[in-house]
């Protein structure tokens, strides 16, 4: 009898633990999230134009655009061949047409006619939609998983049975353990149902399987998958890409300098102490003209100076009383005859000589010496204070004409006369250059050149430093882009987006060549007539 009961109790813990184990295969208390679906969607191009169709519930969206700039399209006529008849779409908010669609609602296959007419171009294009039936999304993981409880279920019955046959066996030999195999049984029962419900049990259900979420995504190929909606609202440009010849340029270190001609130096020729003019120092940026009172300095007067001049001024005061004397006496004479006119008029002249000259030393005690500006133009530097001493030669104020700015590069070749060229600061604006000349001895091992800037300078400061693209006589062969069109990957490799097709964009590695301040020259990596990203590159770059 006990050798039974251990043979039957062996067997149903066995069936028991490969209940549990059936039950756990594949069982997911947190099952990953589904991949993310769009919607229903359409395309179709001409040479002009390109058109995508977006389900949208029981309507339609229809999005517009240029085929070569991805330009929104925003005022069209579209007339539609549905299922239902022609409609006429009309303009909604952020120039997407849209239809009422309600045989959207029912699964299939839809072949649509779109008849489209702008200002400029006029276009029948064919759009394929279809809409998927949810009721077949997923219907064989449904039935493969019910397979699986069904064998779970009937292998624990089947060890359940086994195990109440032996313990009947068991109570036919020996009544006396009746209660206690009753128990027995009912406890396995217990277990067998248990471990049933906890084959089928979940711990937490799998969410809905999203439809229509229209994300950017990057595909497994590398593609990137931007929805229409995205590109507008990231502005995304195109441009075809065309074989072109080109003069080499080359990239020279630079900095903003004053035309010679435009500029001036405000400097004092004595030393001496600094006092504002009537209104003050002007100010950081103020306009002032040829000739404008910018600043006094008062030249300082040692002790032996001011003996010096007041003995001096004794001497002309004593000078100046004996020949009015003298012109006094002259005078009366001259009506007698016992003078001439000349003696007198000499007496006169060296009266009023010494006179200027008394006036002169008064005039150097007195009045300080003006500073004036040489030119026309604005303050650009300089940051005087009352009584501050200011050396010989020293430089007071720099005045700048800030319409008249030249750029000073550094090169180590002669450039010839004829060179073109522009210039880029550190914010990109690209500034327009016209040769000017260059030096004849080397400066750090390199020689001077200058340019004038022909361009709006607005926001361009003296001293700021530029690259400067000069032309060479060599001439290269490639498609020039802009330069906002390149990106950098995380290797460090260059690239450019294509645009392949309505919604998705395809990475291509390029090598590229500097070609002036705003292009860049494609050497290598894509060809002719394809539609290359130039604006919002890097936006494109960001999406995983």
């Amino acid at each position: 009898m006990h050798r039974l009961f251990a043979i039957g109790a062996a067997i149903a813990v066995l069936f028991l633990a490969a209940g549990d184990v059936l039950a756990h295969e594949g069982h997911e208390h947190e099952p990953a999230p589904p991949p993310a679906r769009t919607a229903a969607r359409g395309e179709a191009q001409s040479e002009a134009l390109e058109l995508v169709a977006v389900a949208e519930g029981n309507a339609l969206a229809i999005y517009l655009d240029r085929f070569n700039s991805n330009e929104p399209v925003g005022r069209a006529e579209i007339e539609i061949e549905t299922p239902a008849g022609p409609v006429t779409a009309r303009a909604d908010a952020g120039d997407v047409f849209r239809i009422a669609a309600p045989w959207l609602e029912k699964p299939g296959k839809y072949d649509l006619i779109v008849t489209v007419t702008t200002d400029r171009d006029s276009d029948v294009l064919p759009v394929t939609l279809e809409i998927p039936d949810p009721a077949t999304d997923g219907s064989a993981a449904t039935l493969s998983e019910r397979s699986r409880q069904i064998v779970l279920l009937a292998g624990a019955t089947a060890g359940g049975f086994g195990f109440a046959l032996l313990l009947v066996v068991a109570v036919g030999r020996r009544r006396k353990h009746a209660t206690a195999t009753a128990v027995a049984l009912i406890a396995t029962l217990f277990v067998i149902t248990g471990a049933i419900a906890h084959e089928g049990h979940e711990h937490a259900a799998a969410p809905a399987q999203p439809i229509g979420r229209d994300l950017s995504q990057r595909q497994p190929d590398g593609s990137v998958f931007v929805p229409k909606a995205t590109q507008r609202i990231l502005a995304i440009r195109t441009t075809m890409t065309a074989d072109g010849r080109f003069q080499r340029t080359i990239e020279l270190p630079g900095r903003i300098i004053p035309d010679p001609n435009a500029s001036g130096l405000v400097q004092a020729s004595a030393g001496g102490r600094l006092s504002p003019p009537p209104g003050g120092f002007p100010r950081l940026g103020t306009r002032v003209n040829a000739g404008d009172v910018l600043a006094h300095v008062t030249a300082p007067l040692q002790a032996i100076d001011i003996s010096d001049m007041r003995q001096r001024q004794g001497e002309l005061d004593q000078q100046i009383s004996i020949v009015e004397r003298r012109v006094a006496r002259y005078e009366p004479l001259v009506q007698g005859g016992a003078v001439t006119r000349v003696q007198l008029d000499e007496a006169r002249l060296e009266l009023q000589g010494l006179k200027d000259r008394r006036a002169a030393l008064d005039k150097v005690r007195r009045e300080p010496e003006a500073l004036l500006a040489p030119v026309d133009g604005v303050i650009a530097d300089g940051t005087p204070v009352a009584g501050q001493m200011a050396q010989p030669n020293t430089v007071v104020f720099q005045i700048v004409d800030p319409a008249r700015l030249w750029v000073e590069a550094l090169s180590f070749d002669a450039l010839a006369a004829a060179t073109v060229a522009s210039a880029q600061t550190a914010q990109g604006q690209t500034l327009a250059l016209t040769y000017r000349g260059s030096g004849f001895s080397d400066r750090n091992q390199s020689i001077p050149v200058h340019f004038a800037i022909d361009s709006e300078v607005s926001r361009v400061r003296v001293g700021q430093f530029v690259t400067v693209f000069a032309s060479t006589g060599d001439e290269l062969r490639g498609i020039a882009l802009p330069r906002a069109a390149v990106v950098r990957s995380a290797n460090g490799q260059d690239l450019v987006y294509e645009h392949v097709s309505a919604e998705r964009f395809q990475p291509r590695p390029v090598r590229i060549e500097p070609l002036d301040g705003e292009r860049v020259l494609i050497a290598a990596g894509i060809t002719a007539d394809k539609r290359i990203v130039v604006q919002g590159a890097e936006l494109i770059d960001q999406v995983r």
